[in-house]
């Protein structure tokens, strides 16, 4: 049994463990993170902390009965009443549902905990895998994402308009 939660100090050495184990697989659909993130990593990971603090982004992790990351799930330039959506879902999870429950888990605490009505989310062309999350979650093509949207892929933004 996995389960949604909010970022915390506490679950750093967890996230770089998922981040370094997963880097070759998320680099290949997405832009990787880079050597910087992982030299930087604590100053990152508390700047985030303190982004979420100011409630700018919420920052949440799908951990699995033994602490472990299997994904993160971000809302990120909230913003009158509009939020980013991000996530990555560990290989090891991949293909079993995980994304699709906790981007649907996600799109209700947005609403619900942080007061959010409308999310959108950006995806390559070439990542069917995150295009068919978004469609089942029940966000729809809005229009192009371009390169500077998806760390140098072109693509399509997705939104979703949620229940309060």
């Amino acid at each position: 049994m996995s389960e949604l939660k909010r970022l915390q100090a506490g679950h750093a050495p967890a996230v770089l463990a998922f981040e370094l184990a997963n880097r070759a697989y998320f680099a290949a659909s997405i832009s990787d993170r880079g050597d910087d993130f992982f030299d930087r990593f604590t100053d990152r990971y508390e700047a985030a902390l303190a982004e979420q603090e100011a409630g700018v982004c919420a920052f949440y992790l799908l951990l699995a009965e033994d602490g472990s990351v299997l994904g993160r799930f971000n809302l990120y330039d909230c913003e009158n009443g509009t939020a980013h959506l991000g996530y990555r879902v560990a290989e090891q999870a991949a293909g079993r549902g995980v994304a699709t429950a906790a981007v649907g888990e996600l799109c209700r605490l947005a609403a619900a905990r942080h007061g959010l009505r409308t999310l959108r989310a950006a995806t390559s062309h070439e990542n069917a895998a995150s295009r068919k999350v978004l469609d089942k979650a029940g966000f729809i093509p809005v229009g192009p994402a371009g390169p500077a949207d998806l760390g140098g892929r072109s693509g399509t933004w997705f939104q979703r308009d949620l229940e309060a």
